[in-house]
């Protein structure tokens, strides 16, 4: 099967779902001149879908790409006849998705490519019952997606291989930094990283060794500084894997090895303590801290993005 997304701006993108996930993927396609149409069902959110879209092209200069998006209420309203590639981005329920993806099977070109920005579900358990199965695959932003540059590319069992280096290709002229993961593993890759981290943290915290405060002040001060520099590979690369090997003999013994969530966590989750959007987790929250720590998040982001930004990929249309 051929596809036609060897070039940003050859190709035309379809995002069905137009909220914060869906217009932040939107904008990583515009800035690199890829016509694209949201599909949002809700016909008074599209001015804000716009205006949320421009207000980030605007943050890099290009707001002029504006004019290359589209947005509509059905998928019945998409010129389907145009689109090269379409992606999901719609609520975290299974069914839906399975639901969603048979549409377009239904109403895509055979050689569309149809991709999930699913951060939880297999890509082969969506793509289950597809005739066209090959060429679903994973494409799996993180918040906000139009600053934080890593994107997932998944393959799904029955996954096209050579469509995994097409879209890594394209992600790359977008100026993301695209990763294959050539198994469809729960979690793929970042967030199953991040998950073995934050079982060891709730351990540590549930046996009353160390703070939330004392947690996030390790990562974000310790370890975690120096990852904006190196990777956990390369930056033992330089600190010497003599030093990683001793170390680890003594702490890997010791290490949490939970098959279950932690009660410290899952008892948040049964009082309705999810964080920001309940007012306390962790930590307790007001509408004013809230929008404090929100600003700080995406400043320091912004900033990080800036250190990295001589080792971004050049956007390329």
């Amino acid at each position: 099967m051929s596809y036609n997304i060897q070039s940003p701006s050859e190709t035309v993108s379809l995002l069905v779902g137009g909220g914060t996930m869906g217009t932040d993927i939107a904008t990583v396609l515009l800035r690199a001149q890829s016509r694209t149409t949201i599909v949002e069902p809700n016909q008074l959110a599209h001015d804000g879908i716009k205006n949320r879209v421009l207000h980030n092209l605007k943050a890099i200069g290009r707001e002029d790409n504006i004019a290359l998006l589209e947005v509509v209420d059905t998928l019945e309203s998409v010129a389907w006849a145009d689109m090269d590639l379409v992606i999901e981005a719609i609520p975290e329920k299974l069914e839906l998705k399975q639901a969603l993806f048979r549409d377009l099977e239904r109403l895509a070109r055979p050689d569309t490519v149809l991709c999930s920005n699913s951060s939880s579900f297999p890509i082969s358990d969506i793509a289950e019952g597809l005739e066209t199965g090959s060429r679903m695959i994973g494409l799996h932003f993180f918040m906000p997606a139009h600053i934080v540059p890593l994107v997932e590319v998944v393959l799904g069992k029955r996954t096209d291989p050579e469509l995994g280096e097409l879209l890594v290709n394209l992600m790359r002229r977008c100026g993301s930094v695209p990763v294959l993961i050539r198994k469809d593993i729960p979690g793929f890759l970042a967030n199953r990283l991040q998950h073995a981290i934050g079982r060891e943290i709730y351990s540590l915290i549930e046996s009353g060794i160390v703070s939330p405060e004392d947690a996030d002040a390790a990562v974000r001060f310790g370890f975690g500084f120096r990852y904006i520099a190196a990777g956990p590979i390369m930056q033992k690369e330089i600190a010497g894997w003599d030093v990683h090997a001793a170390a680890g003999g003594t702490i890997y013994p010791d290490l949490s090895n939970a098959a279950i969530l932690p009660e410290v966590v899952a008892a948040k989750v049964r009082n309705n303590k999810f964080g920001m959007k309940t007012g306390e987790g962790f930590y307790k929250w007001t509408p004013e801290s809230m929008a404090q720590e929100k600003d700080r998040y995406d400043a320091a982001l912004r900033k990080g993005l800036d250190i990295l930004s001589a080792d971004l990929p050049e956007i390329q249309p």
